[in-house]
């Protein structure tokens, strides 16, 4: 278990990637997805580089 706590930025980068994804094919105006995609995508690569780095 804890071998695969260092994927788990690469699994916020992609449920970023799949919030944005929604956001266009759905043609929303929220910014609420976009506020959330944002903050997978920007946290995602901190967080597997600071887990990878303790592995």
């Amino acid at each position: 278990m804890k071998s695969n706590l260092k994927y788990l930025g690469v699994l916020l980068l992609l449920i970023g990637v799949c919030i944005l994804a929604v956001y266009y094919f759905t043609g929303s105006s929220s910014n609420s997805m976009l506020v959330c995609a944002a903050i997978c995508i920007v946290c995602g690569p901190i967080a597997y580089g600071l887990l990878s780095k303790n592995n």
